[in-house]
Parts: C-alpha cells; structure tokens; sequence
C-alpha cells in the first residue's frame, strides 16, 4: 500500500513537470525543478527509511524504471549520433585542413585545463590537510581493494602507444556496441576518416559528392529529431535519479568523510572560476554561459556520465550557445574521454597528494608535483565518459607515481556524491573547449548574447 501511495506522488511530480512544460515553461526550468523536487523529496524518504522499510526498495526499483530507462534511451543515441554527426561536421568543411585547426584547439583546451586541475586538486588537499592516514578499512572497502588490486595488476604494462593504439578502430560494429573503454574516440574517428573520404569525393566527383552531402543531411536531420525527442524527457530523467540518489545516501559514510567532501567540491568550484575566466578571455560572459548550459550541467549532474550527456552537450552548444556544428561535435566526444577536468585531473591529484606524506614523499615538492600534473594531464586520454571513469583514472596516475591504490578502495562510500560534481565539470570543461574553439576560429559568427534564449 505504501509502495502505491509513494508511486501516486511520483506521478504527481511528473504531471506537475508536464504541466511546467505545457505553460511554454524552458526545459533548463523544467530540469531545475526535476533536480529540486527529486532531491528534496529522497531526503524526506532517506530519513524515514526505517518506517518505510521494504516500500521503499519497492518504490526505488520503479524509480530505477524511470532513471535509468532515460540514460538507457540516451546511450541508445550516443553511437550514431557521434558516428554521423562527425561524418557530417568533416564532409561539410571547405578542407581538411580546417578540422586540424578545430580538432588541434579542442584538444589543448581540454588537456590545458585538466592540467590546471590538478594543480588546483593537489593545492587544495594540502590545504584542507587531507590525508591517508587513519582510514578505517571496512569489509566494503577491502572486497573493493581487492578488484581494484586485480585491475591494477592488469594494467601493469600500461604504455602511451598502447593507450593511442586502442583509439583506432579496428572494428567498428563491436566499437558501435560501446564494448571498449576508448570506443567513443573509436567510433568518432571512424567517422572522420569516413568525412575526409567524402571531402575527397567533393573535390573529385562534385555530382556524387553532392549527392553523399545531401544523403548525409537528411540522416543527421533525422537523427538529430530523435535526440530533441530523447531530450524532452530530462526533467523525468532527472526527478528518477536525484530521488535514487538523495534516498540512498549513507549519512553516515557521508559525515565520516566530510573533509575531503567539502575539499573536492572547493576544488570543483574554483575549477568552474577558471573556465569563467577563460570564457572572458574570449568576450562572453560567464553568466550568459552558465545560464545556457545548465540542462546538459543538470543532466550530468544527476546521470554522473559524461557520455550520456553527448547528445544535450551538443544541443546545447549548436542551439543554445550558437557554435558550429563541427565544433560543437567534436568538443562533446572528444571531451567524454580526453582531458575530463573533474574525474581525470582533480581526483587522481588529489588522492595522489593525500598518499604522498604516508610513504615520506613531500607532496609539494616540484620533484612531486610536476611530474604528477604531467602524468595526470597525458593519463586523461581515453578515461571512459562513464560512472567509474575517476577510478579508473586513478589506477592509472598512482601506480606511475610509485604509489599504493588502497585509497581508491576507501572512498567507494562517498564516490557517488562527488562523482555527480566531477561528471558535471567534466562536461561543462568540454563545453567550454567547443566555445573557446568557436571564439577564436570563428567558423561561424556566434549569435549576439542578448538574442540567445535558454534551451
């Protein structure tokens, strides 16, 4: 009965979202309600957990329907819309040599931010004082230590021409399932490669040229309706998941680490700070920006996946922030698995510092510090756009620094609410690489601040 009477109020809070959006409401108003009203009303279930008892697992698993049916419909997408949408952004150039200029930018924004990252990572947990020391290793944490130990072992012989090697295709239907860490970089190059062939069809045989362009079009057009009918579901999507999320927080595990809580949101804050400031550097200001992209923020948010967020990521910058398409396509991919601000550059630095003074090493020596804000920045090539992605990029930073990966192990309590900031951050750090990109090439002039409206 009370499992009926909690699905009653979901259903009300959908309607009510619905009826939002039936008033001409936007879709970032609609979604800020989704996150408000999922977030305040898995509180009010967290805390009568007890009297709710088996209800409310009942109630989260058709809460999961919701959530993770919308990210599910958004992975659907992830594939061909990348694999399209870089046939066309490339085919549509006037020469090769204008995706160089696009694609060489995106990348240094993208890494010179991770870089400033973890420089900002490593400062802030000295001075929050974070260390290793003193965790207290729980039957959780152990069995969590000890997947991780296997993982790392498998990645011993990590080598960079390895990692480059795994970004080229070399089947592209099992790269189309996702199968692979890096299939994302996988399926966007096969797609360039197959633009730069159609460049050089243009240029050989106009007429079939022509034809390849008009055919490639028409398939984006229709792939892109689908994304803005995928899309117009994120308000659902995000009410489901800050309700999953917000219901199953451990407010013990939370208040135990509450330090490093607070200094990994310091730290995810004032990498915001930077990319305002590099967005002034090319004249726009940061309040506009943060105004336009907060669905895709939003979403990222609350879904903690960089990769599902591709498709609004490169709505909200074609649509809302006026980018070109090219950029904006080639920003939002490349930005789910290279130079990810919060999971590749803040985390890795920081748990690194933290490790540091527990094996003698003086985390704020250059000895230290450079070559960890070096590792950490070229170590951010191909961490998976997905939950996870963080750990991931932790077995990979700490081993090179010669040190012990138990730490991963000890945070999986808390890994879920920082994980929802970096995620955030992550894809805010691409969004920003596709401006700064658009600003300074300038393919297409972008529409004046004062006549973009919110997506």
């Amino acid at each position: 009965m009370m499992t009926l009477i909690l699905l009653s109020v979901l259903i009300g809070l959908c309607f009510g979202l619905y009826r939002l959006g039936q008033r001409g409401l936007s879709l970032s108003m609609r979604v800020l309600y989704g996150l408000l009203g999922g977030a305040i009303f898995g509180l009010l279930l967290n805390f009568n957990s007890a009297v709710l008892g088996e209800s409310l697992e009942a109630f989260l698993n058709w809460t999961r329907l919701v959530g993770v049916g919308y990210v599910s419909l958004l992975k659907m997408i992830i594939m061909p819309l990348i694999l399209v949408s870089m046939i066309a952004a490339v085919i549509k150039l006037d020469a090769i040599s204008a995706l160089g200029r696009i694609g060489g930018l995106v990348l240094l924004v993208l890494l010179g931010t991770t870089a400033i990252a973890a420089l900002i990572g490593a400062f802030i947990a000295v001075s929050f004082g974070l260390t290793a020391e003193g965790l207290i290793e729980g039957e959780r944490e152990l069995a969590r230590a000890d997947i991780l130990l296997s993982r790392q072992i498998e990645m011993r012989d990590w080598a960079l021409p390895d990692l480059l090697l795994s970004f080229l295709p070399t089947n592209i239907f099992l790269d189309l399932t996702g199968a692979r860490p890096t299939s994302i970089i996988a399926v966007a190059l096969f797609g360039i490669l197959l633009g730069v062939a159609g460049l050089q069809l243009r240029a050989q045989h106009a007429a079939l040229g022509a034809q390849v362009l008009s055919a490639i079009t028409v398939i984006q057009e229709w792939v892109m309706a689908l994304v803005r009918l995928v899309i117009q579901l994120t308000p659902y999507g995000v009410l489901a998941l800050m309700i999953k999320v917000s219901a199953s927080a451990d407010g013990d595990d939370i208040l135990n680490l509450f330090n490093f809580i607070l200094a990994s949101y310091t730290a995810i804050f004032l990498m915001f700070v930077v990319h305002g400031l590099i967005l002034l550097g090319v004249g726009l200001s940061p309040k506009v920006f943060y105004s336009k992209v907060w669905p895709a923020l939003t979403f990222a948010f609350s879904s903690r996946s960089s990769a599902a967020t591709i498709p609004l990521n490169v709505e909200v910058q074609t649509k809302a922030l006026g980018n070109d398409p090219s950029i904006a396509n080639l920003s939002a991919t490349f930005g789910a698995s290279i130079g990810q601000n919060g999971c590749a550059g803040i985390y890795p630095a920081m748990l690194a510092v933290m490790i540091a003074p527990t094996v003698g090493i003086d985390p704020m020596s250059l000895s230290f510090l450079v070559p960890l804000i070096l590792i950490t920045t070229v170590s951010s090539f191909g961490i998976a756009g997905v939950g996870g992605g963080a750990t991931f990029a932790a077995l990979v930073v700490l081993p090179a620094m010669g040190l012990p990966i138990t730490l991963v192990a000890l945070l999986i309590s808390i890994e879920p609410l920082i994980d929802m900031a970096r995620t955030a951050l992550n894809v805010n750090g691409s969004m920003v690489a596709g401006t700064v990109t658009q600003r300074l090439l300038g393919l297409r002039q972008a529409s004046d601040d004062s006549e973009q409206a919110p997506v």
